[in-house]
């Protein structure tokens, strides 16, 4: 007995490694020498290239491929339809199987739906990229990109809110989970908990529509 769970529609080459925990739906499909950790779900219609690595806990919508060449670190969020590639210049007539460009995903990073990551950058730790948005360069940890193409709007906490009103020290508060980070040089680091550190249980439910907090920060 299998200590992940497949659907019946599935199909997993062989070898695979596959995490206690994980999930696999309808029509997915892992080619073979692809590496997925624990407490993962694969929605509907998700294909795993050969010898991509994914993390634990990471959440793959439905329609999404990850090809050869990516690398996508724990708690990563991977909406709808989004698109990663593995070639800049790709060409049919032309063979580039042992040129394919790595991409990573560091620990926490969300890709929106329908977004973009031309291959050969970084995504940064729990880094957001907006619905639509096409991403060409590194992304720093904690920055919000949006649009085509992407670029930098803010600064977002684990808890996926904008990063505002700095105090006199520069420190910023997330509204949901009272974290407190700060910007440093070109990037932004969480105070109270490192970012190699799973949030601790108490913080992982949501409990307020998102709405509300919007609302709350266009008052201020």
């Amino acid at each position: 007995m299998t200590a992940y769970f497949k659907h019946d529609s599935a199909y997993i080459d062989e070898p695979c490694e596959i995490g206690e925990g994980t999930r696999i739906w309808h029509f997915s499909h892992l080619l073979k020498n692809a590496k997925i950790g624990k407490n993962c779900i694969l929605g509907q219609n998700v294909s795993i290239g050969n010898y991509v690595v994914i993390g634990n806990n990471v959440k793959i919508q439905n329609n999404v491929s990850v090809y050869t060449g990516t690398i996508v670190e724990d708690d990563v969020f991977l909406g709808p339809s989004c698109v990663l590639t593995n070639i800049t210049n790709p060409r049919a007539q032309i063979d580039r199987h042992s040129l394919y460009e790595k991409t990573v995903i560091r620990r926490g990073a969300t890709i929106g739906a329908n977004a973009t990551i031309v291959c050969g950058v970084t995504i940064g730790r729990y880094a957001f990229i907006a619905a639509g948005a096409v991403v060409v360069k590194n992304v720093p940890d904690y920055a919000l990109m949006v649009g085509v193409p992407a670029r930098q709007k803010g600064w977002v906490s684990r808890h996926g809110h904008m990063l505002i009103n700095p105090d006199n020290e520069g420190v910023m508060v997330c509204p949901e989970s009272g974290l407190r980070y700060k910007q440093h040089e070109d990037s932004v680091r969480c105070i109270d908990i490192d970012e190699d550190v799973s949030l601790p249980e108490e913080m992982r439910t949501g409990k307020i529509p998102y709405d509300h907090y919007k609302n709350n920060a266009q008052k201020q």
